[in-house]
């Protein structure tokens, strides 16, 4: 299923900008029961984005579109990707510009349960990523260096990957972003310099704050890592993923990446 500006469609122009320098952003969507999940949050930043690349849209229908083509979907995952449109050879964007919406839907991940249960290892990506404030935080269509860092490992032992920037500091899973329990404090990256501000990342961070949990954005170094008492990954697709492992370290599921887990759970219901 998938939708062009609000239309059935399966076809883009050869010349859309998102195709030639990636240049647009997109959003995946859990939808359940014809009503998509974390809808504001993944719009807002949707919207930030946009401003952050100079792309206008109207946020008001494309917010219709978009509830009224998970109405349609029913059930699964609706990927909403927003580029400048298309435009002739060069870097230079076209003026005006008309924004392309592209709507696709598709099945939910099957992801196996004993990854939230259990737990998961993170393998140690030796792709990093580049350190660019202008794009930090904003989820741009320009994936390659997480096409790079998942092409590093087959190995099913590992869920997920690690991924630090490019002087050493951690910053977030290839698909997911970290967190951190030191002392009973709950620790995220900062996501100045690169980095996804995943949706998820955000909730989670807002629901700890409500049930007092004090919640510290900053640098992480991969020795303070190793070094947390706790370690969870998190989206919008699955939730809460225990980690377990990396490289020689051994954690436990802890309490409080339990508690986290088990509240943000109504996020994935199918009710």
């Amino acid at each position: 299923m998938s939708w062009l500006n609000g239309q059935p469609s399966d076809g883009l122009s050869v010349h859309d900008r998102g195709l030639a320098y990636g240049d647009g952003l997109f959003e995946t969507i859990r939808v359940v029961g014809g009503q998509a999940r974390l809808v504001e949050r993944h719009l807002q930043r949707l919207s930030g984005g946009c401003q952050r690349l100079g792309i206008p849209v109207d946020a008001d229908s494309l917010r219709n579109e978009l509830l009224q083509f998970c109405l349609a979907l029913g059930q699964g995952v609706a990927k909403l990707i927003v580029t400048r449109g298309v435009g002739q050879r060069g870097y230079a964007a076209p003026q005006p510009c008309q924004p392309q919406r592209l709507l696709l839907g598709s099945p939910l991940p099957a992801y196996p349960q004993q990854h939230a249960e259990a737990g998961v290892r993170l393998f140690p990506c030796a792709t990093r990523l580049a350190e660019q404030p202008l794009l930090a935080g904003v989820k741009h269509l320009n994936r390659l260096e997480q096409v790079l860092a998942r092409a590093e490992w087959c190995d099913p032992d590992y869920a997920e990957g690690l991924m630090r920037d490019m002087s050493g500091r951690v910053i977030e899973g290839v698909f997911s972003n970290l967190f951190l329990i030191v002392d009973g404090e709950l620790v995220t990256a900062s996501l100045s310099r690169c980095g996804v501000a995943g949706v998820m990342r955000a909730e989670i961070m807002a629901r700890a704050s409500r049930l007092a949990i004090t919640v510290d954005e900053r640098d992480i170094s991969y020795a303070e890592l190793l070094q947390a008492d706790e370690v969870f990954l998190c989206n919008s697709l699955y939730g809460v993923w225990p980690v377990t492992g990396l490289a020689e370290r051994v954690w436990p599921v802890g309490p409080l990446t339990r508690k986290l887990q088990s509240d943000v759970a109504d996020l994935l219901s199918d009710s």
